[in-house]
Protein backbone atom coordinates (compact mmCIF):
# COMPACT_ATOMS: atom_id res chain seq x y z
CA UNK A 1 0.00 0.00 0.00
CA UNK A 2 1.58 3.20 -1.04
CA UNK A 3 1.85 6.09 1.20
CA UNK A 4 1.79 9.44 0.17
CA UNK A 5 3.05 12.83 2.11
CA UNK A 6 2.06 16.18 3.16
CA UNK A 7 3.79 18.57 0.63
CA UNK A 8 5.64 21.32 1.18
CA UNK A 9 6.77 23.41 -2.33
CA UNK A 10 7.64 20.80 -5.10
CA UNK A 11 9.89 23.30 -6.65
CA UNK A 12 11.77 22.31 -10.10
CA UNK A 13 13.29 24.00 -13.07
CA UNK A 14 10.46 24.69 -15.39
CA UNK A 15 10.12 23.36 -18.84
CA UNK A 16 9.26 25.92 -22.33
CA UNK A 17 10.66 29.83 -21.10
CA UNK A 18 13.55 31.68 -22.30
CA UNK A 19 15.46 34.51 -20.74
CA UNK A 20 14.96 38.46 -21.00
CA UNK A 21 16.87 41.01 -20.07
CA UNK A 22 16.89 42.19 -16.20
CA UNK A 23 16.54 38.83 -15.13
CA UNK A 24 13.37 38.57 -16.42
CA UNK A 25 11.80 35.64 -18.27
CA UNK A 26 9.26 34.49 -20.85
CA UNK A 27 7.01 31.57 -20.27
CA UNK A 28 6.22 29.58 -23.17
CA UNK A 29 4.08 26.98 -21.87
CA UNK A 30 0.85 28.43 -22.72
CA UNK A 31 -0.81 31.06 -24.88
CA UNK A 32 -0.50 33.79 -22.25
CA UNK A 33 3.34 33.95 -22.79
CA UNK A 34 4.17 35.68 -19.47
CA UNK A 35 6.61 37.71 -19.78
CA UNK A 36 7.55 37.32 -15.78
CA UNK A 37 10.08 39.63 -13.54
CA UNK A 38 12.18 38.60 -11.06
CA UNK A 39 10.68 36.94 -7.86
CA UNK A 40 7.27 37.17 -9.35
CA UNK A 41 5.01 34.51 -10.35
CA UNK A 42 2.99 33.75 -14.20
CA UNK A 43 -0.89 34.35 -14.48
CA UNK A 44 -1.03 30.53 -13.80
CA UNK A 45 0.27 31.17 -9.61
CA UNK A 46 2.55 28.36 -10.35
CA UNK A 47 5.63 29.04 -12.28
CA UNK A 48 8.01 31.52 -10.99
CA UNK A 49 11.14 33.27 -11.82
CA UNK A 50 13.88 33.34 -9.39
CA UNK A 51 16.97 35.15 -10.28
CA UNK A 52 16.35 35.02 -13.90
CA UNK A 53 15.06 31.24 -14.15
CA UNK A 54 11.86 29.62 -14.50
CA UNK A 55 10.88 27.42 -11.67
CA UNK A 56 7.32 25.16 -11.49
CA UNK A 57 6.43 25.07 -7.97
CA UNK A 58 4.06 22.32 -7.90
CA UNK A 59 5.99 19.56 -9.42
CA UNK A 60 4.56 16.04 -7.71
CA UNK A 61 2.01 17.80 -5.76
CA UNK A 62 -1.39 16.61 -5.81
CA UNK A 63 -4.17 18.28 -4.59
CA UNK A 64 -6.58 15.50 -5.91
CA UNK A 65 -6.72 11.84 -6.80
CA UNK A 66 -8.96 9.23 -7.50
CA UNK A 67 -10.12 6.57 -9.49
CA UNK A 68 -12.84 7.58 -11.71
CA UNK A 69 -14.83 6.92 -14.37
CA UNK A 70 -13.62 7.55 -18.13
CA UNK A 71 -17.43 8.90 -18.54
CA UNK A 72 -16.57 11.67 -16.11
CA UNK A 73 -14.06 13.33 -18.09
CA UNK A 74 -16.52 13.57 -20.15
CA UNK A 75 -14.96 10.93 -22.75
CA UNK A 76 -17.44 8.72 -24.37
CA UNK A 77 -15.58 7.44 -27.64
CA UNK A 78 -12.30 6.53 -25.34
CA UNK A 79 -12.39 2.90 -23.64
CA UNK A 80 -15.74 2.85 -22.66
CA UNK A 81 -16.11 1.39 -19.43
CA UNK A 82 -12.99 1.29 -18.05
CA UNK A 83 -11.51 3.30 -14.95
CA UNK A 84 -8.92 6.34 -15.11
CA UNK A 85 -7.07 7.26 -12.48
CA UNK A 86 -7.44 10.58 -12.32
CA UNK A 87 -5.06 13.49 -10.84
CA UNK A 88 -5.11 17.73 -10.36
CA UNK A 89 -3.14 19.84 -8.50
CA UNK A 90 -3.35 24.02 -7.85
CA UNK A 91 -3.39 26.75 -10.41
CA UNK A 92 -4.98 27.56 -13.48
CA UNK A 93 -4.26 29.99 -16.16
CA UNK A 94 -7.69 31.16 -16.50
CA UNK A 95 -9.82 32.84 -14.35
CA UNK A 96 -13.22 31.70 -15.66
CA UNK A 97 -16.09 33.66 -13.47
CA UNK A 98 -17.99 30.43 -13.10
CA UNK A 99 -15.15 27.73 -12.20
CA UNK A 100 -16.81 24.78 -10.43
CA UNK A 101 -13.26 23.81 -9.17
CA UNK A 102 -12.41 27.03 -7.83
CA UNK A 103 -10.94 26.01 -4.67
CA UNK A 104 -7.96 24.07 -6.11
CA UNK A 105 -7.63 26.67 -9.46
CA UNK A 106 -7.75 29.57 -7.22
CA UNK A 107 -5.18 28.09 -4.91
CA UNK A 108 -1.52 28.27 -4.90
CA UNK A 109 1.78 26.15 -4.13
CA UNK A 110 0.40 26.74 -0.10
CA UNK A 111 -2.63 25.25 -0.21
CA UNK A 112 -2.87 23.29 2.88
CA UNK A 113 -4.06 19.61 1.64
CA UNK A 114 -1.33 19.16 -1.33
CA UNK A 115 0.45 15.99 -1.26
CA UNK A 116 3.47 14.48 -2.62
CA UNK A 117 3.71 11.81 -5.23
CA UNK A 118 6.21 10.95 -7.77
CA UNK A 119 6.00 9.34 -11.16
CA UNK A 120 6.41 6.38 -10.21
CA UNK A 121 3.77 6.02 -7.67
CA UNK A 122 1.05 7.61 -10.28
CA UNK A 123 1.58 4.51 -12.16
CA UNK A 124 1.62 2.12 -9.28
CA UNK A 125 -2.02 4.16 -7.34
CA UNK A 126 -3.39 3.35 -11.31
CA UNK A 127 -2.12 -0.11 -11.50
CA UNK A 128 -3.36 -1.01 -7.85
CA UNK A 129 -6.88 0.63 -8.23
CA UNK A 130 -7.35 -1.60 -11.14
CA UNK A 131 -6.92 1.44 -13.33
CA UNK A 132 -6.65 0.81 -17.49
CA UNK A 133 -5.43 4.56 -17.95
CA UNK A 134 -4.39 7.75 -16.04
CA UNK A 135 -6.11 11.56 -16.24
CA UNK A 136 -5.09 14.72 -15.88
CA UNK A 137 -7.91 16.80 -14.75
CA UNK A 138 -10.00 18.72 -11.45
CA UNK A 139 -7.21 21.58 -12.67
CA UNK A 140 -6.03 23.08 -16.16
CA UNK A 141 -3.16 19.84 -16.36
CA UNK A 142 -1.04 22.13 -18.75
CA UNK A 143 0.41 24.17 -15.86
CA UNK A 144 1.52 20.46 -14.54
CA UNK A 145 3.36 19.97 -17.81
CA UNK A 146 6.96 18.89 -16.15
CA UNK A 147 5.17 16.30 -13.65
CA UNK A 148 2.55 15.52 -16.25
CA UNK A 149 4.72 14.40 -19.13
CA UNK A 150 7.39 12.64 -16.32
CA UNK A 151 4.31 10.54 -15.10
CA UNK A 152 2.71 10.11 -18.63
CA UNK A 153 6.27 8.54 -19.96
CA UNK A 154 5.89 5.44 -17.41
CA UNK A 155 2.14 5.59 -17.78
CA UNK A 156 2.68 4.56 -21.42
CA UNK A 157 5.71 2.19 -20.40
CA UNK A 158 2.92 0.67 -18.05
CA UNK A 159 0.65 0.04 -20.68
CA UNK A 160 -1.93 2.40 -19.31
CA UNK A 161 -3.76 5.06 -21.49
CA UNK A 162 -3.08 8.69 -20.46
CA UNK A 163 -5.62 11.32 -20.85
CA UNK A 164 -5.79 15.39 -20.39
CA UNK A 165 -9.17 17.22 -19.24
CA UNK A 166 -7.62 20.93 -20.51
CA UNK A 167 -9.22 24.41 -21.37
CA UNK A 168 -7.13 24.10 -24.46
CA UNK A 169 -4.54 27.13 -23.87
CA UNK A 170 -1.21 25.49 -24.45
CA UNK A 171 1.17 26.32 -26.32
CA UNK A 172 2.17 24.30 -30.06
CA UNK A 173 5.61 23.02 -29.23
CA UNK A 174 4.36 21.93 -25.69
CA UNK A 175 1.75 20.06 -27.33
CA UNK A 176 3.65 18.10 -29.73
CA UNK A 177 6.37 16.97 -26.78
CA UNK A 178 3.32 15.71 -24.88
CA UNK A 179 1.47 13.78 -27.53
CA UNK A 180 4.33 11.04 -27.25
CA UNK A 181 2.31 10.10 -24.44
CA UNK A 182 -1.00 11.48 -24.34
CA UNK A 183 -3.79 9.27 -25.87
CA UNK A 184 -6.79 11.31 -25.42
CA UNK A 185 -7.91 15.26 -24.79
CA UNK A 186 -11.53 16.52 -23.72
CA UNK A 187 -11.09 20.11 -24.57
CA UNK A 188 -13.38 22.94 -22.88
CA UNK A 189 -14.60 25.00 -25.44
CA UNK A 190 -16.08 27.97 -23.45
CA UNK A 191 -17.99 29.66 -26.09
CA UNK A 192 -17.66 30.38 -29.28
CA UNK A 193 -17.28 33.89 -29.15
CA UNK A 194 -13.74 36.05 -28.15
CA UNK A 195 -15.84 38.38 -26.02
CA UNK A 196 -17.11 35.59 -23.50
CA UNK A 197 -13.38 34.74 -23.53
CA UNK A 198 -12.01 37.82 -22.69
CA UNK A 199 -14.67 38.89 -20.02
CA UNK A 200 -15.55 35.59 -18.33
CA UNK A 201 -12.26 33.64 -18.78
CA UNK A 202 -9.63 36.65 -19.52
CA UNK A 203 -8.15 34.59 -21.87
CA UNK A 204 -8.95 34.20 -26.12
CA UNK A 205 -10.74 31.81 -28.06
CA UNK A 206 -8.25 31.07 -31.12
CA UNK A 207 -5.44 29.66 -29.35
CA UNK A 208 -8.48 26.98 -27.82
CA UNK A 209 -9.51 26.43 -31.45
CA UNK A 210 -5.75 25.78 -32.50
CA UNK A 211 -5.04 23.46 -29.61
CA UNK A 212 -7.98 21.50 -30.94
CA UNK A 213 -7.00 21.06 -35.10
CA UNK A 214 -3.17 20.38 -33.63
CA UNK A 215 -4.37 17.88 -31.23
CA UNK A 216 -6.62 16.30 -34.26
CA UNK A 217 -3.47 16.12 -36.83
CA UNK A 218 -1.28 14.65 -33.92
CA UNK A 219 -3.58 11.86 -33.47
CA UNK A 220 -5.02 12.48 -30.05
CA UNK A 221 -8.13 11.09 -29.72
CA UNK A 222 -10.53 14.69 -29.15
CA UNK A 223 -13.99 15.11 -27.46
CA UNK A 224 -15.55 18.59 -26.95
CA UNK A 225 -17.06 20.45 -24.13
CA UNK A 226 -19.51 23.18 -24.27
CA UNK A 227 -20.99 24.17 -21.20
CA UNK A 228 -23.62 26.36 -22.00
CA UNK A 229 -24.13 29.79 -20.12
CA UNK A 230 -27.84 31.20 -20.28
CA UNK A 231 -27.98 34.24 -22.12
CA UNK A 232 -24.03 34.37 -22.84
CA UNK A 233 -23.22 31.80 -25.36
CA UNK A 234 -26.58 29.70 -25.77
CA UNK A 235 -27.78 31.54 -28.84
CA UNK A 236 -28.59 29.40 -31.82
CA UNK A 237 -26.21 31.23 -34.27
CA UNK A 238 -23.27 30.55 -31.95
CA UNK A 239 -24.17 26.97 -31.56
CA UNK A 240 -24.59 26.63 -35.13
CA UNK A 241 -21.06 28.57 -35.95
CA UNK A 242 -19.44 26.03 -33.36
CA UNK A 243 -20.95 22.76 -35.33
CA UNK A 244 -19.66 24.06 -38.26
CA UNK A 245 -16.14 24.81 -37.38
CA UNK A 246 -16.04 21.11 -35.84
CA UNK A 247 -17.47 19.74 -39.30
CA UNK A 248 -15.12 21.68 -41.32
CA UNK A 249 -11.58 21.17 -39.04
CA UNK A 250 -12.42 18.25 -36.73
CA UNK A 251 -14.90 16.00 -38.74
CA UNK A 252 -18.51 15.04 -38.30
CA UNK A 253 -17.64 11.93 -36.35
CA UNK A 254 -15.85 14.52 -33.08
CA UNK A 255 -17.87 13.64 -29.60
CA UNK A 256 -19.71 17.23 -28.50
CA UNK A 257 -20.89 17.20 -25.14
CA UNK A 258 -22.99 19.91 -24.40
CA UNK A 259 -23.39 20.62 -20.59
CA UNK A 260 -25.41 22.07 -18.33
CA UNK A 261 -24.11 25.24 -16.24
CA UNK A 262 -25.56 25.43 -12.85
CA UNK A 263 -24.32 28.75 -10.81
CA UNK A 264 -21.15 28.98 -8.72
CA UNK A 265 -17.81 31.29 -7.39
CA UNK A 266 -18.51 34.09 -8.95
CA UNK A 267 -21.48 33.73 -11.20
CA UNK A 268 -24.50 32.40 -8.45
CA UNK A 269 -26.62 35.28 -9.34
CA UNK A 270 -27.73 33.20 -13.34
CA UNK A 271 -30.25 30.42 -12.85
CA UNK A 272 -29.22 26.61 -14.12
CA UNK A 273 -29.71 26.06 -17.87
CA UNK A 274 -33.05 25.12 -18.55
CA UNK A 275 -33.18 21.49 -20.21
CA UNK A 276 -35.43 22.69 -22.85
CA UNK A 277 -32.60 25.11 -24.23
CA UNK A 278 -30.13 22.16 -24.05
CA UNK A 279 -32.27 19.72 -25.88
CA UNK A 280 -32.94 22.39 -28.73
CA UNK A 281 -29.25 22.82 -28.92
CA UNK A 282 -29.03 18.75 -28.80
CA UNK A 283 -31.27 18.81 -32.28
CA UNK A 284 -29.18 21.76 -33.52
CA UNK A 285 -26.11 19.76 -33.22
CA UNK A 286 -27.59 16.56 -35.39
CA UNK A 287 -29.15 18.92 -37.85
CA UNK A 288 -26.34 20.56 -38.25
CA UNK A 289 -24.25 17.17 -39.04
CA UNK A 290 -22.46 16.15 -36.01
CA UNK A 291 -22.72 12.44 -35.26
CA UNK A 292 -22.39 12.27 -31.76
CA UNK A 293 -23.57 15.13 -29.49
CA UNK A 294 -24.31 14.57 -25.59
CA UNK A 295 -25.98 16.60 -23.06
CA UNK A 296 -23.79 16.45 -19.59
CA UNK A 297 -24.96 17.77 -15.87
CA UNK A 298 -28.60 16.32 -16.85
CA UNK A 299 -31.38 13.43 -15.74
CA UNK A 300 -30.52 10.36 -17.28
CA UNK A 301 -32.13 10.50 -21.12
CA UNK A 302 -31.40 8.99 -24.46
CA UNK A 303 -29.51 12.23 -25.55
CA UNK A 304 -26.40 10.38 -23.41
CA UNK A 305 -26.30 7.21 -25.31
CA UNK A 306 -24.52 6.40 -28.53
CA UNK A 307 -26.25 5.56 -31.45
CA UNK A 308 -25.13 4.59 -35.30
CA UNK A 309 -25.38 6.93 -37.33
CA UNK A 310 -26.41 5.17 -40.53
CA UNK A 311 -28.98 2.51 -38.34
CA UNK A 312 -29.62 4.18 -35.51
CA UNK A 313 -28.80 0.86 -33.61
CA UNK A 314 -28.33 1.55 -29.69
CA UNK A 315 -24.55 0.81 -30.09
CA UNK A 316 -23.55 2.20 -26.24
CA UNK A 317 -26.42 2.60 -23.45
CA UNK A 318 -25.29 4.76 -20.70
CA UNK A 319 -26.96 5.87 -17.11
CA UNK A 320 -24.73 8.12 -15.35
CA UNK A 321 -21.55 6.14 -15.51
CA UNK A 322 -23.12 2.59 -16.09
CA UNK A 323 -22.13 1.68 -19.47
CA UNK A 324 -23.05 -0.98 -21.79
CA UNK A 325 -21.22 -1.85 -25.22
CA UNK A 326 -24.07 -4.86 -26.19
CA UNK A 327 -24.69 -2.65 -29.69
CA UNK A 328 -20.89 -2.81 -30.26
CA UNK A 329 -18.75 -5.18 -31.90
CA UNK A 330 -15.17 -4.71 -32.70
CA UNK A 331 -15.95 -0.71 -32.48
CA UNK A 332 -18.45 -0.93 -35.53
CA UNK A 333 -22.36 -1.05 -34.83
CA UNK A 334 -23.87 -5.10 -34.27
CA UNK A 335 -26.75 -4.33 -36.30
CA UNK A 336 -25.25 -2.99 -39.48
CA UNK A 337 -21.47 -2.81 -39.77
CA UNK A 338 -20.97 0.90 -39.75
CA UNK A 339 -17.81 2.62 -38.02
CA UNK A 340 -19.04 4.00 -34.88
CA UNK A 341 -15.15 5.77 -33.99
CA UNK A 342 -14.72 4.74 -30.71
CA UNK A 343 -11.40 3.93 -29.22
CA UNK A 344 -9.76 0.81 -27.45
CA UNK A 345 -6.30 0.51 -28.34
Amino acid sequence: MLVLYWSIVMKREATFWKSLENKNVRCQLCSHNCKISDGKIGICGVRKNEQGRLYTLIYGSCSSLTADPIEKKPLYHFFPGTQAYSLGTVGCNFKCSYCQNYSISTADSKFPYMRDISPEQVVELAQEHGCKGVAWTYNEPTIWHEFSSDASKLAKKAGLYTVYVSNGYVNEEPLKKLSQYLDAINVDVKAFQDEFYKRVCKARLEPVLNTCERAKELGIHVELTYLVVPGMNDSSDEIKNFCKWILEELGPETPVHFSRFHPDHEMTDLSATPIETLLKIYDLAKETGLLYPYLGNVPPGSYENTYCPSCENLCIERQGYSTRLNGLINGTCAKCGENISVRFN
